[in-house]
Order: structure tokens, then C-alpha cells, then sequence
């Protein structure tokens, strides 16, 4: 179980890189690019799982689950991945993508991550 738990760990992160490096990468001329769409689904999967895993195993002295952290963690996510979308579909159709959209997409992730660490 701790090769799984460290193992969904590192997708996560490398989830959340792939969303805050592709917003820095973009930041001057803003839009929503594949890894950060690939980013966000990363985050929403890995994220449950990891709730998952923390909530199968907290009687076997597991670390247990912050349900009112992982419920906003979960809403801010949610706003990410919808972002995400409407920015990967505009991209498609060759029509340019918001500035506040894309920066949404960077900006929520960000707050997401800090949520993370200090909460």
C-alpha cells in the first residue's frame, strides 16, 4: 500500500506541475494547452484515489481524510477542469482563448496547491 499511496502521490504532483508550468509557460500570451488539460484530469483521478486509499486504510492507522479540505480542494478542481475545457475547445476551433479563462486555469491550481500544503 505505501508504493501505491507514494506512487498516486507523484502522479498528482507531476498533475499539478503540468497545470502551473503550462499557465507559467503561456503567461504572456495566455491559453490552455494539452498537458494542462491532461494536468487537470491527472489531479481529479489521482485525488480520489488518494481519498480512497486514505479512507480504506485509516483504521489500519492510516492518515485519515480532511473532509472539508478534500470537499474544497474538489470544488476548486472542478472549476479548473471546467476552465480547462472551454479553453481546449476554443483552442481547437482556432479561437483564442480568454485571458481570464486560461489564467483561471493556472491561477485556481495554484490556490489548489497552496490549499494543500497549508491547510
Amino acid at each position: 500500500m505505501d508504493f501505491l499511496f507514494s506512487a498516486l502521490i507523484f502522479l498528482h504532483i507531476l498533475g499539478a506541475a503540468a497545470l502551473v508550468g503550462g499557465w507559467l509557460a503561456t503567461f504572456r500570451k495566455p491559453t490552455v494547452g494539452v498537458f494542462q488539460m491532461a494536468g487537470a484530469w491527472v489531479q481529479l483521478v489521482t485525488g480520489l484515489l488518494l481519498v480512497l486509499l486514505a479512507e480504506l486504510t485509516r483504521d489500519d492507522g492510516g492518515p485519515g481524510v480532511n473532509h472539508a479540505k478534500i470537499g474544497v480542494k474538489l470544488v476548486i478542481l472542478i472549476g479548473v477542469l471546467v476552465a480547462a475545457l472551454i479553453g481546449r475547445r476554443r483552442v481547437k476551433k482556432g479561437e483564442e482563448v480568454g485571458t481570464g479563462l486560461a489564467h483561471a486555469v493556472g491561477g485556481l491550481s495554484l490556490i489548489n496547491i497552496a490549499i494543500a500544503v497549508f491547510w
